[in-house]
């Protein structure tokens, strides 16, 4: 991702395999070629490319829908817990992302580099299931919320080259840190001193993490899981650091 990881596709059909190149016997396609996409961009003044970059920020921003986990009333599901229900729809993304590698089935938005790879929207699924069954609350809604939008907006803002590298750090810290504040000061139990505090902390390492371009990581899951590690941590360590000063 040393070029936004989110940008280097370059529109549906690059989702399959090059004619002629060895792949699986079998091609199911999940998706309708490209079409929905291809409308996107052209609304925008551009092509395909657009329209995929633009459908897989949506995507991405529709993860903070797993915090609807938290408004669940128990045994919702009636058949299973509602944390069962969060398990089950994760394995559920594993044996797709499974069946695509393996058996060739075709997903939209899926970038040349993640043909052979696991991709991003699995790790992202990962840290999200994470979050919400292991930090506490205010942690997890600050992490998931600052990740779904902040992550998409560095994207963007990568493609600008008029953008230095000063603005490319601080404006999207600036912006997970006040997610953070808000999350942090609404759900508690945090007083505004250390909340400022964990929020700074939090917007600086989810920037951090989200830099590295190297095998086996992927910024959706550093810029959820890092700062929510570091946070719970803090917690654990000083408990009554939430209500200090």
């Amino acid at each position: 991702m040393a070029v936004d990881n989110h940008d280097l596709g370059s529109g549906p059909s690059e989702s399959s395999l090059a004619p002629g190149a060895p792949g699986p016997s079998m091609q199911v396609r999940l998706h309708r070629g490209g079409r929905w996409r291809r409308w996107l961009g052209a609304r925008f003044g551009g092509g395909p490319k657009l329209g995929d970059r633009i459908w897989r920020r949506v995507l991405h921003f529709f993860g903070a829908v797993v915090l609807l986990y938290y408004l669940l009333p128990p045994r919702f599901f009636v058949v299973v817990s509602d944390e069962e229900a969060l398990l089950l729809t994760l394995a559920a993304v594993l044996v797709l992302e499974g069946l695509r590698l393996r058996a060739g089935v075709e997903l939209p938005t899926i970038r040349p580099r993640e043909r052979h790879r696991v991709a991003s929207y699995v790790y992202f699924a990962v840290a999200l299931v994470a979050a919400v069954l292991l930090f506490p609350r205010a942690i997890a809604v600050a992490v998931v919320i600052g990740t779904a939008l902040i992550d998409p907006l560095i994207g963007e803002m990568r493609l600008r080259p008029e953008i230095g590298p000063r603005t490319l750090f601080g404006l999207p810290m600036a912006l997970f840190a006040l997610i953070s504040l808000g999350a942090l000061l609404a759900i508690g139990p945090w007083s505004l001193g250390p909340a400022v505090v964990a929020a700074v902390v939090a917007g600086a390492i989810a920037v951090i993490v989200e830099r590295p371009k190297v095998a086996y990581y992927d910024d959706d899951l550093g810029m959820v899981l890092a700062p929510g590690l570091a946070l719970a941590l803090w917690v654990w360590l000083w408990p009554g650091f939430p209500r200090s000063f």
